[in-house]
């Protein structure tokens, strides 16, 4: 566990440092970088035991306060949509499933703020005649054994 606390401070922070690169050393794990924002509570010196690791650190862009909201909802689709749904076997097994979810949400997974569009595809003309839409055909192709599921037009 990494702790918590209402009130980081720049030493609370290295000690966490310390004790993550601890932590991954134990558990036979190696992480390659941390995401972490422009706030002065982190030391340099914190730098320099994450590079020791072999952990290069990522800073997000200044100003840009909505970056962490993104992120929670994307993680909570994910979670919601796929990995509450999921027995995942081992870590092969899970970078398979997020590869899938990635595909899926960026390319099939109607968004409300783009309009039931998905960031990768643009919504389709909408259909304004009675007998094309009393003759649509729509195909579903399952994913992930039926845990996602895409509709299309049939040809």
């Amino acid at each position: 566990m990494l702790g918590t606390t209402a009130y980081p401070t720049a030493s609370w922070v290295l000690q966490v440092m310390k004790n993550l690169v601890m932590d991954l050393d134990d558990a036979g794990c190696r992480a390659r970088y941390l995401i972490r924002d422009q706030d002065g509570k982190f030391p340099a010196r914190m730098e320099e035991i994450l590079a020791d690791a072999g952990i290069q650190t990522v800073l997000t862009g200044i100003r840009m306060p909505r970056t962490n909201a993104i992120m929670e909802r994307w993680v909570q689709s994910c979670r919601r949509e796929l990995l509450d749904r999921c027995l995942l076997w081992n870590e092969r097994h899970l970078r398979y499933a997020l590869r899938e979810y990635e595909r899926f949400y960026n390319r099939h997974r109607a968004h409300q703020a783009l309009a039931q569009a998905a960031p990768l595809r643009a919504v389709p003309d909408p259909i304004s005649d009675p007998e094309r839409i009393a003759g649509l055909n729509i195909r579903r192709r399952d994913r992930l054994g039926g845990v996602l599921h895409e509709y299309s037009h049939a040809a």
